[in-house]
């Protein structure tokens, strides 16, 4: 009984990209044209990070973020879709790391390419998302 309550645990963080359920879903949004995002790895995001040179900004929803963490300081959007500029740093040349829950997530992708769309010019996503973090050893923010 343990195991499957465990099995249903991870299921079910596994799809918590996106804020609620009746939203789109976000896990099999269509693949995005070669070129449009740039990526960035964990490793690296977490390199400049350190250094001060990029922000990471949280797609995920609610229960995503209880579940998991944050990456410490990440700007926790309202919604991957719907969020308000105002939400993002106002240094357009700022570099934004966008990340969700998992690779099997789109709402980093969404929220990066509204931000492009808005006039920012340094955006990445890290398409590992937080289990990537997570998984890497990296340390994170309890909400």
């Amino acid at each position: 009984m343990k195991k499957l309550m465990l099995m249903l645990a991870i299921a079910a963080a596994g799809t918590g990209c996106s804020k609620s359920a009746d939203k789109s879903n976000h896990e099999t949004a269509a693949p995005l044209e070669a070129g449009k995002l740039n990526f960035i790895s964990v490793d690296d995001v977490d390199a400049h990070i350190a250094k001060g040179t990029a922000q990471a900004v949280d797609a995920n929803g609610t229960d995503t973020r209880k579940h998991e963490g944050v990456v410490p300081g990440a700007v926790l959007l309202t919604d991957s879709e719907s969020y308000a500029l105002t939400e993002l740093p106002t240094d357009k040349a700022k570099e934004l790391v966008f990340y969700c829950a998992n690779t099997h997530c789109g709402a980093s992708h969404h929220a990066a390419e509204k931000a492009i769309a808005s006039g920012y010019t340094n955006v990445k996503v890290m398409p590992e998302g937080i289990a990537g973090w997570v998984k890497a050893g990296k340390k994170v923010q309890n909400i």
